[in-house]
């Protein structure tokens, strides 16, 4: 009875080590070819398995892609929820996470990804679901970490949720901007926006974010 559960246990983690290797290689193919064009034989190709294989993991492309998604989204907003519990005061924790959500470069393969799922989400709604829920949860935390940072007595704001909506947009449209070259929008000026909005919005001047560009 032991040897056997072992060997359930054992089967289970091979499936789930090839889920996720199924899910990494999915991952790549998007970024190479974009979330429309990319085929079922796109990532067996690229994993060296059969088309077979991946739908008897995932019964179709679009449960692949959701899965993907997901995945990436839950990795994204564990990291930005450790920051927002972290030991940090309410500004540090405020600017590590304007920091980690703007792009880290033109070539940031995490932005390159949602632009491409906002485009495809227009018209899909297993991937609309995904986005709405990231973005949920993004803003979710971004609330949090303000709504703290009043009841610490290091914010004055009255409004945590809308002040979180507004940032949001804000880094939206600016990470666009810069991702798509679009006039002379560097990181840099794109932080320094994000710094001097987000002080608006808790009360703060601006000096009470770091002077420097991100790291």
């Amino acid at each position: 009875m032991h040897s056997g559960g072992g060997s359930r246990g054992s089967r289970a983690d091979q499936a789930d080590q090839r889920r996720a290797e199924l899910l990494e290689a999915a991952r790549k193919v998007v970024l190479e070819r974009g979330l429309a064009s990319t085929r079922v034989a796109d990532i067996a190709k690229a994993t060296n398995v059969s088309g077979g294989l991946i739908h008897y993991h995932f019964a179709t492309k679009d449960d692949l892609i959701t899965e993907m998604l997901r995945s990436t989204s839950e990795a994204e907003i564990q990291r930005l929820r450790e920051i927002a519990d972290g030991p940090e005061s309410a500004v540090e924790r405020l600017d590590h996470i304007l920091r980690l959500c703007i792009p880290a470069s033109r070539d940031d393969q995490g932005w390159i990804l949602w632009l491409d799922a906002w485009a495809v989400g227009m018209r899909e709604e297993h991937v609309r679901t995904i986005l709405l829920q990231f973005e949920g949860a993004w803003i979710e935390i971004l609330r949090d970490v303000i709504a703290m940072g009043v009841a610490a007595g290091e914010f004055v704001c009255d409004d945590p949720q809308g002040a979180a909506e507004r940032l949001d947009g804000m880094l939206d449209g600016l990470a666009i901007r810069y991702t798509l070259e679009a006039g002379n929008m560097s990181r840099d000026r794109l932080l320094e926006h994000a710094r001097v909005a987000a002080a608006r919005e808790v009360g703060l001047e601006r000096s009470a974010f770091p002077a420097e560009a991100a790291p």
